[in-house]
């Protein structure tokens, strides 16, 4: 499925539906490049379950948690890690537990698209705006934003 967003309104639009059918164990896998308005749409679906404030971009945390919302979230910017073994080093799978999954460049960490419950955006700059290619595994079936 392919979505235009022309402005920020659209992609929040977007963030809130992807929050209204997330739940525990979901993946959100965002790619695109550089300014292809992934962390955007990460705070958008943060916003859309509740957070108040601001939500950093976890690029040089690389992890960032979200426990007092409708469902626990972790956000996850993967694009420094050199290599996808990196991940377990982190400690991801102890941070999932129980939570849903933003990643940020998930290619760098070795791809979630495996995994039944990964919805995959890849967003792109269009003429106007942002355009999202959304392809959900077999858990998003019958629940596509």
């Amino acid at each position: 499925m392919t979505l235009d967003l022309p402005d920020l309104a659209a992609m929040q639009a977007f963030g809130a539906r992807i929050a209204g059918r997330l739940e525990a164990g979901d993946v959100v896998a965002l790619s695109g490049g550089l300014g292809a308005g992934k962390t955007t749409l990460a705070r958008a679906i943060l916003h859309a379950l509740g957070h108040e404030g601001e939500v950093p971009s976890p690029t040089f945390t690389i992890v960032e948690i979200y426990e007092n919302l409708r469902l626990p979230v972790v956000h996850a910017d993967f694009y420094r890690l050199a290599d996808p073994r990196e991940v377990g080093q982190i400690g991801l799978d102890d941070y999932r537990d129980g939570a849903a999954l933003l990643a940020e460049w998930p290619d760098h960490a070795g791809g979630f698209a495996h995994e039944c419950t990964c919805l995959s955006v890849e967003l792109e700059t269009a003429e106007e705006g942002r355009r999202a290619i959304v392809e959900g595994g077999q858990a998003w079936l019958g629940r596509m934003p």
